[in-house]
Formats: C-alpha cells, structure tokens, sequence
C-alpha cells in the first residue's frame, strides 16, 4: 500500500490543471486564492516548479488596484455555482481580461513565498523568483491597507463572509438577521454532489448572493462597498494571516533590498499588530473575536480563527498562555480530552454543528495555522497533539474537505466530510510530513 505521503502526492497530481491546482474535482473546479497558497506549500516539497506555476497562475487574476479575487476561472466547468457569470466582475474597471470573481479571501501569499524560500535547496533560484512575484504581492497588502481600512486603524474588513473563508461560522448568523434579502433563484450545484446536509443552507445562501448582486450594483466599487455593505467585519483569521504575510515579505523585502515597500510594511505592521490587541481580544472569552463595523459591537464567539493569530505572533506570551486553555482541557478539546482538535467553532456553543461545514467541523488549513502558532510560542506537546490528530483523521479517513471532531461519533464513521481528494488536505499532510521545524 502506498504512503501517506504518496497517496496525498497522489491527490495534487490528479487535481493539477495544466498550471494550477484545482482544490476538489467536481466540487471546486477552479483555482481558488488561498487554497492555492497552501497547495503551492505541498507542491514546494515534491516539485517546486508547479509550486511557482501555481503562484503565477493566481496572480494572473490580479485587478489593476492590487485586489486579487478568491477565484480565478481560467477553465469552464458546470459543476459549480455561482460562476463568472453571477460575479460578473467584468463590471469593475479595475478587473483584469481573465474572468474572476469579485471578492477575496484571506492574503496568505506572503508567508507562503516565505515557506518556498525555507523549503527551497537552491535558495538563489528561489529568490529569484520571489523577487519576480514580490511587488504582485505587495500590491495586494497595498489594496487592502488603502481601501479596506476606512479608518486608518490597521485592521481591515471583510465585505462577504465568503471572503474569511469560514463560509457559515455561526457569527455570521447575527450580521444576517440585521438585513432582509430577496428569494433569488438558486442554481446550486453543490448539494447535488455532496450531502447537502453538510452545506450551508439555501435560506444563508440567500444572503450570500444578495452580497454579489449588491456589489454588482456598485460595480465593485469599494467606496461604495464601504459605505453601503450591510456586511462590514474585521476579521480575526482575515486579518491574521495578513499580519503574518507582512511579517514575511518584511523578511524577504530586506534580502531583496527593497528598502521603501520594506519601511511601508513595518508601519502597517505596528499599527495592525496595535490594533489587533486592543480592538479583537476579548477579555472575557480569552481570546481574539470578531468586530461588526457596520453595526459597531464585537461579536463574542470563539471559533478556530481566533486561535489563528498565534501564527502572526500577535499575542503577548501571557496572553498565549490564556489562550490555549481553550485547547488544552478547555471547551475546544473536552475536559476529558474527548474532543480532536481543533473543531471550527465552540463545541460548547448552542450554535455549534459538528457535521456542518464552518459551524464546528475540523479543517486542515486550519489545524496547520494553529500548529504553526503553537509552535512558535514554544507549546510543543500540544503542537504535536494537534499534529497527530490531523494525521490521524487522513490515515483514517483519507483528504477530506473537514472532519468530525467528536472522537465518540468517530467510531461510527468509515469517511470524512465533504469533498474527497482534497488538495489542501493532501498539501498540508505533505507539510506536516516533511517540514522539519
């Protein structure tokens, strides 16, 4: 029987598209933005040049403002709604002449140049083709701190829940019941191809669409967007991974001289870091959270994101300490360890669904991030705690999409949930695999 790490090497050959890795066959048939960055980590490993040909083709999608959309449709498919034509951002004067869809996700291009640099044997050539990409990238830090901070605080917001990448997290539930949405027509694809009871709801895509066609109105505009979005969230993942992504095109901006866009970074940075701390740390909850900038109040949930900012090193090594609680015989692994880690949202929650999607499933990206954090704050028992149940759960399973978190349900289970095959399941496991850190 082959490896686990043939098998996952197995899963990025067969999802490979000319240039660029699809994340699931059928179910996500396009190139998506950070899906692509942690797929570029895995293929880093095992054949660094469609590590760099996966970077390249997501920057192809890049607006002339620096915004890079969340998905690039470089190929047709019929397996996946909604498509180009629902974005329709052709709309927007800033789109570029490959169709792309008109909202983001979280900017986790920076650090993974910086994971290329660290896997690479032949750091000459690799750093030649950072500095190629570099300023791309920058360009879209750039974006965000320019037209995503309205108030010059050093966070930025997220307009669509898609743009988190935590689809349906229970938090959103309280910015949907603050607006009413039209019944459109849904041409939904994904309930057809995988358990629909797994997926979010018709009634919460109802809003998901609303957004688009809202966006469509302004013709992308972020002013607009800015002034009138009924959703308007600084988000701890989002923000998160683009501090980290500062932190590394900081590192990589000094071997490569670039001494301005260097400087500009180290004043976001301050600023960002500052802000994160004293805006998105609940003292009550011990841990980072969510704030509606529409509607000005925080929203108090603990999910996986808010463990996300020990990777960016945001937190004080005392506040770390607090945190972990959570993990460690806290509400996200059970008093009597009966919980894998790290569910997507509070199993202690009312709110929390351990099959559905964001609303309490495990993730491997995110089981990555939190790892890394772990790890950088010196936590190594629980690091290599969340490490084995990561592993575990594709020994068992296979590359899920995400997991069942509940190790009693465990034992009534023969597979994963979601869609199979998946390419940042296998790319992280190769990581996690290979990566001596």
């Amino acid at each position: 029987m082959p490896s686990l790490l043939e098998q996952a090497s197995k899963v990025l050959h067969n999802n490979w598209k000319e240039a660029f890795t699809i994340p699931c066959e059928g179910l996500y048939p396009f190139q998506w933005n950070w899906d692509s960055g942690f797929i570029a980590i895995g293929w880093a490993h095992i054949d660094m040049e469609r590590a760099k040909s996966e970077i390249r083709s997501l920057l192809k999608g890049q607006w002339k403002n620096g915004f890079l959309p969340h998905i690039v449709f470089h190929n047709e498919s019929k397996t996946y709604y909604p498509g180009p034509e629902v974005h329709a951002a052709h709309l927007s004067d800033q789109s570029p002449d490959v169709r792309t869809s008109g909202i983001t996700q979280p900017p986790v291009l920076g650090f993974v140049l910086e994971e290329l640099y660290r896997i690479s044997e032949d750091k000459e050539d690799i750093l030649s083709f950072i500095d190629s990409v570099y300023d791309a990238v920058y360009q879209n830090h750039h974006y965000f701190y320019t037209n995503r901070d309205p108030q010059n605080e050093g966070l930025v917001y997220i307009c669509h829940n898609w743009e988190a990448g935590t689809d349906n997290t229970p938090v959103w539930d309280f910015i949907w019941s603050t607006f009413e949405v039209p019944d459109y027509e849904l041409d939904r694809k994904d309930t057809k191809l995988i358990d629909a009871s797994h997926r979010p709801t018709n009634k919460e895509y109802q809003y998901y669409i609303h957004l688009i066609e809202l966006f469509k109105q302004w013709k992308y505009d972020d002013a607009k967007i800015a002034e009138g979005s009924p959703f308007l969230v600084q988000d701890p993942l989002f923000n998160s991974m683009l501090i980290k992504a500062n932190e590394s095109l900081i590192a990589l901006g000094k071997l490569l001289r670039k001494n301005n866009k260097v400087a500009q970074l180290e004043q976001w940075q301050e600023q960002a870091l500052q802000a994160m701390n004293s805006k998105l740390f609940d003292e009550n909850l011990q841990g980072y959270v969510y704030y509606d900038l529409r509607n000005e109040r925080k929203l108090s949930h603990l999910s996986s994101s808010s463990f996300t900012p020990l990777m960016a090193g945001i937190p004080s090594e005392e506040r770390a300490e607090t945190m972990i609680e959570h993990l460690h015989r806290g509400s996200f692994s059970g008093e009597n360890d009966e919980n894998f880690l790290c569910a997507s949202f509070d199993p202690s929650s009312e709110f929390f669904n351990s099959k559905k999607y964001w609303r309490g499933p495990v993730w491997i990206n995110l089981n990555w991030i939190i790892y890394r954090g772990l790890k950088r704050y010196g936590y190594e028992e629980l690091s290599e705690k969340i490490k084995e149940h990561t592993i575990h759960f594709m020994e068992t399973y296979g590359f899920y999409e995400y997991f069942e978190p509940s190790k009693e349900l465990n034992k009534t289970l023969d597979k994963g949930y979601g869609g199979n095959n998946f390419s940042w399941s296998a790319a992280l496991t190769i990581d996690l695999l290979t990566n001596k850190l």
